[in-house]
């Protein structure tokens, strides 16, 4: 057996630790008969406990030489040193090993004297197997905490690590529990453990916790622990033997980075600002810190574009985020919503200039700065709640500065450190990301819904022949961009006192959806100009689409929002009542009459625009006059198990009794609880009927000398209505819409009178040849009609019917004149 000569120096302690945790480790009492024995000890030798534990150590010695120097190493043992050496094992399968040998000095416990002997494979030798003094070191003065416990779980032996770590003196704990040495330590479970190793003699490794002791009340730590069960030779009960080794910067490390793994989940989870900043606020508190404020620039909170370089000292900031450990965040001098005073740099920090972060660790509130001087109540908050240190970290996103964060600590007795600060600076940067994404959001959808605003009709213009109200409901369900999509209605006046409603479905949601919509409405727009029948204007529209489509094959946005769009077109006329109606794809029109009976009106279907398979079909209905025509999108009857629910609306269209606007309302609040799951638009109209008084209609015969008898009819009949103001332009307008019917139309004409808003005169003739307005030249001796016609109506134009065409003009009636006179 070889005394090992001393080598300079240790090796880091976590290589140390690695090596001690290796050692194959036993406990003699002082005959040298094995009373405990480790798993290690048992992979080395091959002996499990049972084969070792009361058996005499001599026994694994491997020569006689090793055996008769034991007697010289338990004498030196006994002088209080550490002995260390060379020896040779003989394994269980016969085999010699060669390991290096520390045994301990001796020990009380249990009434008995006892040593803990260590040893490593020399074919496998540790950093330390060179160094005779390191073994003592480790049982010493190493970073590894050890200790001996009795039954009942008194300490009888310990060495000057775990002495230094709980701050209390070796004489003061040794026969004495844990619970008296380590208030700061939850040493219920660990004493939990340790009886648990000594029932059933199965070691504990690698058991983790953490909490402060007595040496640094101010710091938590935590430790990584195992224990084994020591027994005499007789196999009697000894006690337990554990070791612990100061795991916090890897226990922090590890929260750290857990942290910042959960602010990739926590934090951005809307595209709402404010929502986002406090989402910074609730992680942070109390993982980092007690207190945390998020304030954000107030052009960042209105979706403004940032100004690119370097902002103020002191630029315009509103509070957006506040979490703190103590209820109501007392220590807050704004709350959410308010702004914020923003102070010059705190102790030099260039933290919103040029977005450096800023650690204070120690936070000193009768410090002389900015802060006490220009705001004492901070000051009196710091003093009031004890806060100790301090946080300032920017908010900033590709180059900009967005805000600022906020983390202080008061219950907490630890200093905010430089990791606390790269995991400060980390979080606000995650957050700082974020909130420039839903700035940028908010900017879109401000946009978005300023164009779906401008391309919504402001005011619903119907005239006397219907009386109209409506109402538009975004959804604000997730993915439904925040209210703008794709529903839109109209009403637009035709010739003749007809009125035109329509309402459309554009699929998708955003700024593609609104711009689209706008697109349809437009083109609705200029079709019912040309006064098309319903299923002809959808066919054109059709046709549209399938050209936008076309035209723009790399826009699958784009093309996606118009393919598939529903659109449902109807034409109301006022003189007969009648209303004449065409779907694409769109949910069928509900009628209510005035007795409040309800018919959602079986309109043939017809197929979504942009697929051009199928033909659209037009339905006429007549409406007693009180009727109400309803026409709505989808999101109105559609509910979140995505049934389709008719009944709801049916039950709500029937109360005929209230106000239109009054009944509008009603049905958009009998939508089910919570957001619906897609736009709502509604359109209600309630027909009126001109009075056969205010319409006066007439046969001509296709001869030059109708004329006469036309011009002649009609003046008797403006004579009538008390419009003899008008008498000359309408002569002239008679004159010239009746002579061309004759000259260019064979078989009937039909002249008609209609006083509505203005009064309209229309002339019906069986061609279906479209007048054309032109400039005559002065040898022309006719090509004046048209152009005189154009001079003195209000506007004119021509519509086809099954039988020909109408040409008609509309003469603005007097101011003096009301409508319903």
């Amino acid at each position: 057996m070889n005394d090992i000569p001393p080598t300079n120096g240790l090796d880091s302690a976590a290589a140390r630790h690695s090596d001690l945790v290796s050692a194959a480790t036993a406990v003699l009492d002082g005959t040298g008969v094995v009373i405990g024995w480790t798993q290690a000890a048992e992979e080395l030798l091959g002996y499990r406990p049972a084969d070792v534990v009361s058996r005499p150590g001599v026994d694994l010695l491997a020569t006689s030489e090793d055996v008769s120097r034991t007697t010289r190493a338990a004498a030196q043992c006994r002088t209080g040193r550490t002995w260390g050496g060379l020896v040779a094992l003989r394994h269980r399968d016969g085999r010699r090993i060669d390991v290096e040998l520390r045994v301990s000095p001796p020990f009380g416990l249990d009434a008995h004297e006892c040593f803990l002997a260590s040893a490593v494979d020399l074919a496998r030798p540790p950093s330390w197997a060179v160094n005779g003094q390191v073994l003592e070191g480790l049982l010493t003065r190493s970073p590894i905490g050890m200790a001996v416990l009795d039954p009942d779980l008194r300490y009888v032996w310990m060495n000057d690590t775990l002495e230094r770590w709980g701050g209390v003196a070796r004489a003061k704990r040794l026969g004495h529990r844990m619970k008296t040495a380590l208030p700061g330590l939850d040493t219920k479970a660990l004493e939990a453990r340790m009886r648990r190793v000594l029932d059933t003699g199965e070691p504990v490794v690698d058991y983790e916790y953490r909490g402060w002791t007595l040496a640094e009340p101010r710091r938590e730590h935590a430790y990584s622990t195992s224990f084994f069960r020591l027994v005499d030779a007789d196999g009697n009960l000894l006690g337990v033997c554990y070791m612990a080794v100061d795991v916090t910067d890897r226990w922090k490390a590890r929260e750290r980075l857990g942290l910042v793994k959960e602010a990739g989940t926590r934090i951005g989870s809307t595209l709402d600002i404010v929502h986002t900043a406090q989402e910074l606020a609730d992680l942070a508190v109390p993982s980092l810190a007690d207190f945390a404020a998020v304030d954000l620039l107030e052009s960042v909170l209105r979706g403004e574009e940032p100004a690119p370089g370097s902002v103020t000292i002191r630029p315009a900031m509103r509070r957006a985020g506040l979490r703190s450990v103590r209820e109501g965040s007392p220590e807050a001098v704004a709350a959410v919503g308010e702004p914020i005073n923003v102070l010059p740099p705190f102790r030099g920090g260039r933290y919103l200039v040029q977005g450096e972060p800023l650690l204070v660790p120690v936070l000193d509130p009768a410090e002389e700065n900015a802060w006490s001087v220009e705001h004492p109540a901070r000051g009196a908050k710091i003093r009031e709640f004890g806060l100790h240190s301090l946080i300032v970290a920017p908010l900033r996103a590709r180059g900009v500065t967005l805000g600022l964060a906020t983390f202080v600590r008061s219950l907490n007795p630890a200093p905010f450190e430089p990791d606390d600060l790269l995991l400060a600076e980390e979080l606000a940067t995650r957050a700082a990301v974020c909130v420039d994404n839903a700035r940028r959001y908010t900017r879109e959808h401000t946009a978005s819904l300023t164009l779906q605003h401008s391309l919504l009709p402001h005011a619903l213009s119907s005239g006397p022949a219907l009386e109209v109200a409506s109402r538009y409901v975004p959804t604000s369900i997730p993915g439904g961009a925040g209210g703008v999509g794709g529903d839109w209605f109209d009403v637009i006046p035709l010739s003749g006192a007809r009125v035109a409603l329509v309402v459309g479905d554009v699929a998708g949601h955003g700024i593609t959806a609104a711009a689209t919509m706008g697109r349809m409405r437009t083109a609705v727009h200029t079709l019912a100009d040309m006064d098309l029948q319903p299923d002809e204007l959808l066919a054109h529209l059709d046709d549209l689409v399938i050209r936008l489509i076309e035209e723009e094959p790399e826009d699958e946005a784009a093309a996606t929002a118009v393919l598939g769009a529903t659109c449902l077109y109807a034409v109301y006329d006022p003189v007969t009542g009648r209303c004449a109606m065409a779907r694409a794809g769109h949910p069928p029109p509900a009628l209510v009459t005035p007795d409040g009976t309800v018919t959602f009106y079986e309109l043939p279907a017809g197929p979504p625009l942009g697929l051009g398979s199928l033909p659209f079909e037009c339905a006429e209905v007549e409406l007693p006059e009180g009727s109400i025509i309803a026409l709505y999108t989808d999101g109105l009857i559609e509910t979140f198990d995505r049934d389709i629910d008719l009944g709801r609306l049916g039950r709500t269209l029937a109360r005929t009794d209230l106000p239109l606007d009054e009944l509008c309302a009603t049905v958009i609040d009998s939508l089910p609880p919570g957001p619906p799951i897609d736009d709502v638009a509604l359109l209600l109209a309630r027909t009126r009927v001109l009075r056969p008084s205010h319409v006066a209609a007439w046969d001509l015969s296709p001869d030059p000398s109708a004329v006469s008898d036309a011009r002649s009819l009609a003046t008797t009949q403006l004579a009538q209505w008390d419009l003899g103001e008008l008498e000359l332009a309408l002569e002239l307008i008679v004159s010239e819409l009746v002579t061309n019917a004759i000259r260019y139309a064979p078989g009937p004409i039909r002249l008609r009178l209609i006083r509505h808003s203005a009064l309209i005169c229309e002339v019906f003739d069986t061609d279906s040849t479209a007048p054309r307005l032109r400039h005559a030249r002065t040898t022309d001796e006719g090509g004046r009609g048209l152009f005189i016609v154009a001079q003195l109506a209000h506007r004119w134009g021509t519509r086809f019917t099954t039988e020909g065409k109408i040409i008609w003009a509309e003469c603005a009636l007097p101011t003096s004149v009301s409508i319903s006179g």
